[in-house]
């Protein structure tokens, strides 16, 4: 549980947690808590980064969830609490023991407990729940936690060292705080789509993966991060509003053009040319390449004097075309790319970058890989604690971990039908 300290006692409190385990014992001793099988602190000398710092994931879909499992790889203990309704997550992939793949990928190592808000006294639990818990993450649109009674008002309250995340579409205010917000969204509000669309001449459709959610759930571990060291120094939680635009916004690498009122196309942009071999992709736009390929020697300029700056562009980009056909074979072409300094890549499709289990981590007990986090870390480890669990797996362990809930506090909550499982 989160104590109500001095800024100097916290910081000393939190320095001994990261150094010797849980600020939550789970039998309610003075020491630390004991490390579940299978985790990554059970490696000898090979620690989870973080103390398992007690996170309580409502959120849904990939946002929030994405940010959980970062933080649950990294040691935390995180409970997701799951309603009635399916998460749309859960339509998606192939189903392994009643999961789909990308729920898996969001939710594994979490434990989970099933709980219906919309019944008398779900929310007294999740407040309960949330007295005893360092961060909690959710992703309801704007106002919905405040009706329900869980704002952070009400939560810091009971709770002051609370950190709670609050993912939006849009922030929490202003005219388009209620709208929804799926990734798709905020991909065509950000201008993304309009950039991709005006650099390749053709209709604007949109990117082949859920950016702008796990951009926002990358920044929301990073100011979840950021605020439990916040809380070491001052003993203080706070509240956290982030949104997806903003997010998005953030993580544009040409986003100084707009700023700067610049119409300079996009100049980190990869170009696709054909090779010996199939297509084969150079780390610049035509005219960067077209520098770094004559300026070796490799290419001379067709362009005769006095060309207008279409011709010339037109031509260069020709060159380059006809000089990688020149070459008897791909390996030639790329030799000639290394020494020039030039990078180059294949165009793999995902089941070559995944494949003989390149960047995925096993899920303990079980024969599933889901994608893993990429951090290798020299000192700790970040690894999956569990398998993917069931709606409710967790419902008593959790419980009686947290809140001490014996079994027959369980089966009255499952009664009464604020906990769910199944």
């Amino acid at each position: 549980m989160s104590v109500n300290a001095g800024a100097e006692g916290v910081t000393r409190r939190e320095e001994a947690v990261a150094i010797t385990g849980s600020a939550h014992p789970a039998d309610g001793s003075a020491g630390p808590a004991a490390t579940s099988p299978g985790t990554a602190a059970d490696i000898p000398n090979m620690p989870a980064p973080l103390p398992p710092w007690r996170v309580l994931d409502m959120s849904q879909a990939i946002s929030g969830p994405y940010a959980g499992r970062i933080l649950s790889d990294l040691g935390a203990d995180v409970l997701r609490i799951e309603g009635p309704r399916t998460d749309v997550t859960d339509l998606f992939g192939v189903v392994t023991a009643g999961r789909a793949g990308m729920y898996a990928q969001m939710n594994a190592g979490k434990r989970n407990v099933g709980i219906d808000l919309a019944v008398a006294g779900a929310a007294d639990l999740i407040r309960d729940l949330a007295a005893q818990a360092d961060v909690l993450i959710e992703n309801f649109r704007p106002g919905v936690m405040d009706r329900l009674g869980l704002g952070y008002e009400r939560l810091s309250a009971a709770n002051p060292q609370l950190i709670m995340l609050s993912v939006s579409g849009f922030g929490a205010t202003g005219p388009d705080a209620g709208r929804r917000a799926l990734a798709p969204v905020i991909h065509a509000e950000s201008g993304l789509l309009a950039r991709q669309a005006e650099l390749d001449d053709r209709e604007p459709t949109d990117l082949p993966l859920a950016l702008a959610d796990t951009l926002t759930g990358l920044h929301a571990a990073i100011a979840v991060l950021a605020a439990l060291h916040h809380r070491a120094v001052t003993g203080l939680g706070q509240h956290i509003g982030l949104s997806m635009l903003a997010a998005v916004a953030a993580s544009d690498d040409h986003a100084h053009a707009a700023i700067d009122g610049s119409t300079e196309p996009y100049s980190s942009r990869g170009t696709i040319w054909q090779a010996p071999g199939g297509p084969i992709l150079i780390a610049a736009p035509p005219k960067h390449a077209w520098v770094m390929l004559s300026r070796r020697g490799l290419i001379t300029d067709p362009a005769p004097a006095g060309s207008d700056l279409d011709m010339k562009v037109r031509l260069r980009q020709q060159a380059i075309q006809d000089w990688m056909l020149t070459f008897a074979d791909r390996d030639a072409l790329i030799a000639e790319l290394e020494g020039a300094g030039v990078a180059w890549a294949n165009l793999a499709d995902s089941a070559a970058a995944f494949a003989d289990g390149a960047h995925t981590a096993s899920l303990p007990g079980t024969n599933r890989r889901v994608v893993a986090m990429p951090y290798d870390f020299s000192a700790a480890s970040a690894s999956v604690p569990r398998a993917i669990a069931r709606r409710g797996e967790h419902n008593a362990d959790a419980l009686g971990d947290w809140l001490r809930y014996d079994r027959a506090r369980i089966r009255e909550l499952t009664a009464a039908g604020v906990l769910l499982s199944g």
